[in-house]
Protein backbone atom coordinates (compact mmCIF):
# COMPACT_ATOMS: atom_id res chain seq x y z
CA UNK A 1 0.00 0.00 0.00
CA UNK A 2 1.36 3.36 -1.00
CA UNK A 3 1.55 6.25 1.65
CA UNK A 4 -0.28 9.32 0.65
CA UNK A 5 0.98 12.27 -0.10
CA UNK A 6 0.33 13.78 3.50
CA UNK A 7 2.07 10.72 4.44
CA UNK A 8 5.43 10.97 2.60
CA UNK A 9 5.64 14.86 4.30
CA UNK A 10 5.05 13.95 7.43
CA UNK A 11 8.19 11.19 7.23
CA UNK A 12 10.21 13.12 5.40
CA UNK A 13 10.01 16.33 8.39
CA UNK A 14 10.89 13.34 10.75
CA UNK A 15 13.60 12.46 8.82
CA UNK A 16 14.77 16.14 9.16
CA UNK A 17 13.96 16.49 12.59
CA UNK A 18 15.61 13.67 13.87
CA UNK A 19 19.01 14.52 11.88
CA UNK A 20 18.52 18.04 13.19
CA UNK A 21 18.66 16.58 16.68
CA UNK A 22 21.28 13.91 15.97
CA UNK A 23 23.55 16.92 14.39
CA UNK A 24 23.18 18.66 17.09
CA UNK A 25 24.46 16.07 19.85
CA UNK A 26 27.17 14.65 17.29
CA UNK A 27 28.81 17.60 16.69
CA UNK A 28 30.05 19.05 19.87
CA UNK A 29 31.62 15.68 20.50
CA UNK A 30 33.24 15.99 16.79
CA UNK A 31 34.46 19.55 17.63
CA UNK A 32 36.32 18.59 20.96
CA UNK A 33 37.67 15.15 19.42
CA UNK A 34 39.12 17.50 16.53
CA UNK A 35 40.71 20.21 19.06
CA UNK A 36 42.24 16.86 21.05
CA UNK A 37 44.25 15.92 17.73
CA UNK A 38 44.97 19.67 16.67
CA UNK A 39 48.31 21.52 17.47
CA UNK A 40 48.88 24.38 19.78
CA UNK A 41 48.89 26.95 16.89
CA UNK A 42 45.05 25.77 15.87
CA UNK A 43 44.21 26.24 18.75
CA UNK A 44 45.10 29.28 19.86
CA UNK A 45 43.95 31.12 16.20
CA UNK A 46 40.80 29.50 16.60
CA UNK A 47 40.91 27.64 13.21
CA UNK A 48 39.90 24.18 14.75
CA UNK A 49 35.81 23.34 13.54
CA UNK A 50 34.72 20.01 13.37
CA UNK A 51 37.92 18.34 11.73
CA UNK A 52 41.67 18.72 13.10
CA UNK A 53 44.39 21.08 11.88
CA UNK A 54 48.15 20.29 11.77
CA UNK A 55 47.14 16.92 12.93
CA UNK A 56 49.02 16.59 16.50
CA UNK A 57 49.11 13.52 19.28
CA UNK A 58 50.86 16.14 22.29
CA UNK A 59 47.46 16.39 24.14
CA UNK A 60 47.38 12.18 24.58
CA UNK A 61 50.98 11.82 25.18
CA UNK A 62 50.51 14.34 28.67
CA UNK A 63 47.76 13.17 29.48
CA UNK A 64 48.96 9.23 29.54
CA UNK A 65 52.31 10.65 30.97
CA UNK A 66 52.17 13.50 33.42
CA UNK A 67 48.90 12.41 34.67
CA UNK A 68 47.44 9.42 36.73
CA UNK A 69 44.95 8.51 34.07
CA UNK A 70 45.33 4.71 33.54
CA UNK A 71 44.84 4.43 37.72
CA UNK A 72 41.64 6.63 37.10
CA UNK A 73 40.55 4.51 34.44
CA UNK A 74 40.70 1.21 36.48
CA UNK A 75 38.70 2.87 39.33
CA UNK A 76 36.02 3.78 36.88
CA UNK A 77 36.10 0.56 35.58
CA UNK A 78 35.95 -1.42 39.00
CA UNK A 79 33.24 1.48 39.99
CA UNK A 80 30.81 1.17 37.26
CA UNK A 81 31.41 -3.18 36.44
CA UNK A 82 30.91 -4.03 40.18
CA UNK A 83 28.13 -1.27 40.96
CA UNK A 84 26.17 -2.18 37.89
CA UNK A 85 26.47 -5.86 38.78
CA UNK A 86 25.21 -5.21 41.88
CA UNK A 87 22.37 -2.91 40.74
CA UNK A 88 20.91 -5.44 38.33
CA UNK A 89 21.44 -8.21 40.63
CA UNK A 90 19.43 -6.70 43.55
CA UNK A 91 17.22 -4.61 41.43
CA UNK A 92 16.29 -8.02 40.00
CA UNK A 93 15.47 -9.14 43.38
CA UNK A 94 13.66 -6.99 44.47
CA UNK A 95 11.33 -6.76 41.33
CA UNK A 96 10.90 -10.35 41.01
CA UNK A 97 8.42 -10.75 44.30
CA UNK A 98 7.13 -7.95 43.55
CA UNK A 99 5.31 -8.56 40.19
CA UNK A 100 3.71 -11.51 41.52
CA UNK A 101 0.09 -11.43 43.00
CA UNK A 102 0.63 -14.32 45.35
CA UNK A 103 3.57 -12.21 47.20
CA UNK A 104 2.17 -11.15 50.90
CA UNK A 105 2.63 -8.12 51.57
CA UNK A 106 3.03 -6.53 47.91
CA UNK A 107 1.15 -3.29 48.53
CA UNK A 108 2.96 -2.26 51.45
CA UNK A 109 6.40 -2.91 50.37
CA UNK A 110 5.62 -1.50 46.89
CA UNK A 111 4.26 1.87 48.61
CA UNK A 112 7.42 1.70 50.76
CA UNK A 113 9.61 1.70 48.17
CA UNK A 114 7.62 4.41 46.21
CA UNK A 115 7.55 6.68 48.74
CA UNK A 116 11.47 6.70 49.41
CA UNK A 117 11.56 7.50 45.04
CA UNK A 118 9.05 10.66 46.09
CA UNK A 119 10.67 11.39 49.79
CA UNK A 120 14.38 10.79 50.06
CA UNK A 121 16.77 11.81 53.38
CA UNK A 122 19.18 14.14 52.03
CA UNK A 123 22.44 14.27 51.91
CA UNK A 124 23.86 15.03 55.68
CA UNK A 125 21.72 12.12 56.76
CA UNK A 126 23.06 10.05 54.23
CA UNK A 127 26.47 10.83 55.14
CA UNK A 128 26.37 9.76 58.29
CA UNK A 129 24.65 6.59 57.90
CA UNK A 130 27.24 5.92 55.30
CA UNK A 131 29.96 7.27 58.38
CA UNK A 132 28.39 4.69 61.15
CA UNK A 133 28.74 1.97 58.69
CA UNK A 134 32.50 2.77 58.04
CA UNK A 135 31.85 3.02 54.32
CA UNK A 136 33.81 5.95 53.77
CA UNK A 137 36.45 6.37 51.43
CA UNK A 138 35.72 3.14 50.39
CA UNK A 139 33.43 2.29 46.99
CA UNK A 140 30.86 0.90 49.16
CA UNK A 141 29.88 4.70 49.89
CA UNK A 142 29.22 4.90 45.93
CA UNK A 143 27.50 1.60 45.59
CA UNK A 144 24.97 1.42 48.51
CA UNK A 145 23.04 4.95 48.33
CA UNK A 146 21.90 4.01 44.78
CA UNK A 147 21.70 0.29 45.19
CA UNK A 148 18.44 0.24 43.39
CA UNK A 149 16.99 2.84 41.72
CA UNK A 150 13.31 2.96 42.23
CA UNK A 151 12.40 3.67 38.69
CA UNK A 152 14.27 1.27 37.09
CA UNK A 153 12.77 -1.14 39.61
CA UNK A 154 9.44 0.06 38.64
CA UNK A 155 10.11 -0.60 34.77
CA UNK A 156 11.26 -4.27 35.13
CA UNK A 157 8.52 -5.10 37.73
CA UNK A 158 6.45 -4.26 34.93
CA UNK A 159 8.32 -6.22 32.38
CA UNK A 160 8.00 -9.22 34.64
CA UNK A 161 4.23 -8.97 34.97
CA UNK A 162 3.64 -9.17 31.20
CA UNK A 163 5.43 -12.80 30.89
CA UNK A 164 2.66 -15.84 30.65
CA UNK A 165 2.03 -16.97 33.46
CA UNK A 166 1.95 -20.88 31.63
CA UNK A 167 6.30 -20.07 31.58
CA UNK A 168 5.79 -20.27 35.60
CA UNK A 169 3.46 -22.93 35.71
CA UNK A 170 5.23 -25.29 33.13
CA UNK A 171 8.50 -24.56 34.71
CA UNK A 172 6.69 -25.69 38.24
CA UNK A 173 5.35 -28.73 36.33
CA UNK A 174 8.66 -29.86 35.45
CA UNK A 175 10.55 -29.36 38.64
CA UNK A 176 11.99 -26.18 38.62
CA UNK A 177 12.80 -24.04 41.56
CA UNK A 178 12.27 -20.54 41.94
CA UNK A 179 16.07 -19.72 41.73
CA UNK A 180 16.42 -21.99 38.63
CA UNK A 181 13.19 -20.05 37.13
CA UNK A 182 14.55 -16.85 37.58
CA UNK A 183 18.04 -17.86 36.21
CA UNK A 184 17.02 -19.64 33.39
CA UNK A 185 14.40 -18.97 32.47
CA UNK A 186 13.12 -14.97 33.53
CA UNK A 187 16.18 -13.74 32.89
CA UNK A 188 16.94 -15.12 29.65
CA UNK A 189 13.69 -13.56 28.53
CA UNK A 190 14.04 -10.09 30.18
CA UNK A 191 17.59 -9.46 27.97
CA UNK A 192 16.42 -6.59 26.29
CA UNK A 193 15.22 -4.76 29.63
CA UNK A 194 18.14 -5.66 31.63
CA UNK A 195 20.56 -4.79 28.85
CA UNK A 196 18.51 -1.13 29.14
CA UNK A 197 18.86 -0.42 32.72
CA UNK A 198 22.36 -2.36 32.79
CA UNK A 199 22.85 1.04 30.81
CA UNK A 200 21.47 3.56 32.75
CA UNK A 201 23.52 2.18 35.56
CA UNK A 202 26.75 1.52 33.94
CA UNK A 203 26.70 5.24 32.36
CA UNK A 204 25.58 6.72 36.34
CA UNK A 205 28.50 5.19 37.97
CA UNK A 206 30.82 5.93 34.77
CA UNK A 207 29.82 9.62 35.34
CA UNK A 208 29.86 10.00 38.91
CA UNK A 209 31.31 13.00 40.28
CA UNK A 210 29.94 14.55 43.34
CA UNK A 211 29.26 11.15 45.20
CA UNK A 212 32.77 10.84 44.45
CA UNK A 213 34.03 14.16 45.55
CA UNK A 214 31.45 14.13 49.01
CA UNK A 215 32.54 10.19 49.93
CA UNK A 216 35.94 9.53 48.59
CA UNK A 217 39.20 11.32 50.30
CA UNK A 218 42.14 9.16 48.91
CA UNK A 219 43.64 11.00 45.44
CA UNK A 220 43.99 7.02 44.08
CA UNK A 221 40.42 6.12 44.71
CA UNK A 222 39.08 8.63 42.15
CA UNK A 223 37.62 8.08 39.21
CA UNK A 224 38.30 9.12 35.86
CA UNK A 225 35.10 11.63 35.45
CA UNK A 226 36.63 13.59 38.74
CA UNK A 227 40.46 13.76 36.76
CA UNK A 228 39.12 15.17 34.47
CA UNK A 229 37.40 17.89 36.05
CA UNK A 230 40.60 18.79 37.79
CA UNK A 231 42.36 18.95 34.47
CA UNK A 232 39.56 21.58 33.47
CA UNK A 233 40.10 23.79 36.58
CA UNK A 234 43.20 23.13 37.67
CA UNK A 235 46.27 24.82 35.60
CA UNK A 236 49.36 23.81 37.73
CA UNK A 237 49.52 20.84 35.54
CA UNK A 238 51.27 23.34 32.52
CA UNK A 239 53.02 24.84 34.62
CA UNK A 240 55.18 21.57 35.96
CA UNK A 241 54.97 20.60 32.68
CA UNK A 242 56.59 23.62 31.54
CA UNK A 243 59.30 23.82 34.56
CA UNK A 244 60.24 19.71 33.87
CA UNK A 245 59.52 19.28 29.95
CA UNK A 246 59.61 22.48 28.27
CA UNK A 247 60.25 21.04 24.76
CA UNK A 248 56.73 19.13 24.95
CA UNK A 249 55.01 22.26 27.01
CA UNK A 250 55.80 24.35 24.07
CA UNK A 251 53.96 22.02 21.94
CA UNK A 252 50.87 21.45 24.25
CA UNK A 253 48.03 23.43 25.72
CA UNK A 254 45.46 22.92 28.38
CA UNK A 255 42.37 23.06 25.88
CA UNK A 256 44.14 20.31 23.87
CA UNK A 257 44.99 18.68 26.84
CA UNK A 258 41.01 18.87 28.11
CA UNK A 259 40.27 17.83 24.80
CA UNK A 260 41.43 14.92 24.95
CA UNK A 261 41.05 13.92 28.68
CA UNK A 262 36.94 14.31 27.56
CA UNK A 263 37.84 11.74 24.79
CA UNK A 264 39.22 9.30 27.02
CA UNK A 265 36.29 9.80 29.37
CA UNK A 266 33.61 9.39 26.56
CA UNK A 267 34.54 6.91 24.21
CA UNK A 268 34.45 3.56 26.70
CA UNK A 269 30.57 4.64 26.73
CA UNK A 270 30.59 4.99 23.20
CA UNK A 271 32.00 1.66 22.58
CA UNK A 272 30.26 -0.42 24.51
CA UNK A 273 26.48 1.23 23.45
CA UNK A 274 26.51 -0.39 19.69
CA UNK A 275 27.04 -3.97 21.28
CA UNK A 276 23.89 -3.01 23.74
CA UNK A 277 21.90 -1.44 21.33
CA UNK A 278 20.90 -4.35 19.54
CA UNK A 279 18.95 -5.86 22.82
CA UNK A 280 16.45 -2.51 22.34
CA UNK A 281 15.10 -3.80 19.30
CA UNK A 282 15.10 -7.74 19.88
CA UNK A 283 11.72 -9.31 20.07
CA UNK A 284 11.36 -10.85 23.62
CA UNK A 285 8.42 -13.38 23.47
CA UNK A 286 9.39 -14.31 20.60
CA UNK A 287 8.78 -18.06 19.86
CA UNK A 288 8.40 -18.65 23.72
CA UNK A 289 4.39 -19.34 23.81
CA UNK A 290 3.02 -20.83 20.81
CA UNK A 291 -0.99 -21.32 20.50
Amino acid sequence: MSSTRGEKLFYALNYVVLFLIGMSCLLPLVHILAMSLSDKHALHSGSVSFWPVNLDFSGYQALFKETPILRSFGNSMIITMIGTALNIGFTVLAAYPLSKRYFIGRRVYSFAIIFTMIFSVGLIPNYLLLKSLGLLNGYGALWLPGLVSVWNLMVLRSFFEALPEELEEASRIDGCSEWRLIVQIVMPLSLPVLAALSLFYGVAHWNAFMSVLIYINDAKKLNLTVLVQQLIQNQSLMQEMANTQPEMAMKLTSEGMKAAGVIVMTLPMLIVYPFIQKYFVKGVMIGAVKG
